[in-house]
């Protein structure tokens, strides 16, 4: 599947939306909602990569710049490097994998820091209730005077944990992932914390102070915007890659603002 996402229009919103309506063939007021709150944002997918890229240029021809992403090159494209432990140098941060791969990175060399929240599972919890319920066999006994007798029942609730991830976007290396819940935060040394979420957002600010130069954007961490961004044919639970792939490109691409372009790697 090829999705075309749109982003850094200039125009007025209803001028926007009358593009894509011409380029997509639809009514200018589907086309609105699709735009509702900013850029970027998926507007279709196609089957045909030939007609992804039609749609594409036919809206950068028109100065909606569009990008068009090759779902299945993202998705199958090589592991991305999940963090394990991490340690922050004067010069370069080091980084180990949960396989043991370690990789030196420049400050100088990142260029995206995005921060997103995902599902991190679900857990179960089982309570015992007690409740008291009328009893037929009580109440004959007593001579027909209502009697109740208790009745335990086990009642499960199922509750989804909601973890914090930040991905790192260096010219130096591939995307590198920092999952709060998972990493070992030793290597902070004397500015470890008492708690993950202490943790994560000093890492979070020693990597935006260390490397100034790096877009850092939190647009992710609402499950609103993941919606928004995705459209209406994707979902974040099962997508959430592909987010992180149409606002990284729209963030790399502001300042060029290119026709098209395609990911087939």
């Amino acid at each position: 599947m090829y999705i075309v996402a749109a982003y850094h229009w200039q125009q007025d919103e209803t001028v926007v939306a009358t593009t894509i309506a011409k380029a997509l063939n639809i009514l200018v007021f589907e086309a609105r909602q699709k735009i509702v709150g900013g850029e970027p944002v998926v507007l279709a997918s196609f089957a045909d990569q030939h007609q992804a890229t039609a749609v594409a240029t036919k809206l950068s021809q028109n100065e909606v710049p569009a990008v068009v992403i090759n779902t299945l090159a993202v998705r199958s494209r090589n592991p991305l490097f999940r963090v394990c432990r991490f340690e922050l140098g004067e010069q370069t941060l080091q980084i180990e994998s949960f396989a043991g791969d370690q990789l030196s990175i420049r400050y100088d060399t990142i260029d995206l820091l995005l921060v997103a929240t995902h599902s991190g599972g679900q857990t179960q919890t089982t309570t015992t209730v007690t409740q008291r319920k009328f009893s037929l066999g009580k109440t004959l006994l007593a001579g027909g005077v209502p009697m109740t007798k208790k009745v335990k029942n086990k009642e499960t609730q199922t509750t989804e944990e909601r973890d914090k991830t930040l991905w790192l976007y260096s010219h130096q290396q591939e995307i590198l992932v920092f999952d709060r819940m998972v990493m070992n935060y030793t290597g902070l040394g004397d500015a470890l914390q008492m708690t993950r979420e202490l943790n994560f957002t000093h890492l979070q600010k020693e990597l935006q102070r260390l490397a100034p130069q790096a877009n850092y954007n939190e647009r992710l961490l609402k499950r609103s915007e993941q919606i928004r961004i995705l459209g209406s044919c994707l979902n974040p639970e099962t997508d959430l890659e592909l987010a992180f792939e149409v606002l990284s490109q729209s963030l790399k691409k502001k300042s060029s603002l290119p026709l098209t372009i395609s990911v087939n790697q």
